[in-house]
């Protein structure tokens, strides 16, 4: 009784996990260019009472064993890249990548972050940066007087100033694409660093048939939590939690007898 009230706690603590990380999904879910995830479990270790595989006369073998499992325990949060919905703003500055690619800002340690949150600013000396300060790679400057402000599909951005026709050409916009953006470090503030799991960033122009993506212009990726599949995981995680306590309880019924044999 004493090992399944150790089993059940596990779990208890694993859904309490799990319910964490749904909270912060919830409470994302209208955070631009936000990641979800998804907690993943593993089983603990197992007592093996009879190994499989042992003999159990000269000519034969255990064939199944009797192994007794330890629980189970959280074992990672998955980030789940699916694109968000996109909605569309009419601001400028408000970008949005249609692929896989992620933005890149300098940060103020010098590291260069990730993002796919694309909602851009002005600066008091017209430089591009986002709600932090934060400046894209490579750095982009507006020059003062630009009557409008245009971004390609490719990352081009072009400005029209006062009494001239033509736009011109005033920066570029280019992406960071990842071999596993699930292996990313989140650090809050819509950023991820490079970890040694996501590996180095291949970096390009957009647009191209490298997966990247486009940039669209006057559109802000939203969150990709589906508010409708974390109230079902709520409900699995809760289903869950309350099972592993009636374990709980039922070890302790148990335990209570077998202390009441003697009187």
């Amino acid at each position: 009784m004493i090992r399944a009230l150790y089993t059940a706690a596990s779990g208890m603590q694993a859904q309490q996990f799990n319910l964490d990380t749904i909270a912060n999904n919830l409470s994302n879910s209208s955070t631009a260019g936000f990641r979800r995830r998804r907690l993943q479990f593993q089983d603990l270790l197992y007592q093996n009472l009879v190994m499989p595989g042992t003999a159990a006369t000269q000519q034969t073998t255990v064939a199944a064993g009797l192994q007794i499992g330890l629980g189970t325990r959280s074992a990672a949060s998955e980030i789940i890249q699916l694109q968000g919905d996109m909605s569309a703003t009419g601001n400028p500055l408000d970008l949005a990548i249609e692929g896989q690619g992620f933005f890149q800002v300098t940060l103020p340690s010098g590291e260069t972050g990730y993002t796919r949150s694309g909602t851009f600013h002005l600066d008091a000396q017209g430089n591009v940066v986002t709600a932090d300060g934060n400046a894209p790679e490579p750095s982009i400057t507006i020059p003062q007087g630009a009557t409008s402000i245009t971004i390609g599909s490719d990352g081009t951005v072009s400005a029209t100033l006062v009494g001239q026709q033509a736009a011109q050409q005033v920066g570029n916009i280019q992406l960071a694409l990842f071999a596993n953006p699930g292996g990313l470090n989140s650090i809050g503030k819509n950023l991820f660093l490079v970890t040694t799991a996501s590996g180095d960033p291949t970096v390009g122009t957009p647009g191209g048939t490298d997966g990247l993506g486009e940039v669209q212009q006057g559109f802000i990726e939203g969150s990709n939590v589906s508010v409708v599949d974390e109230f079902i995981q709520m409900i699995v995680a809760q289903r869950s939690y309350e099972a592993n306590s009636r374990v709980v309880k039922a070890a302790d019924e148990m335990f209570q007898q077998i202390n009441n044999l003697g009187r």
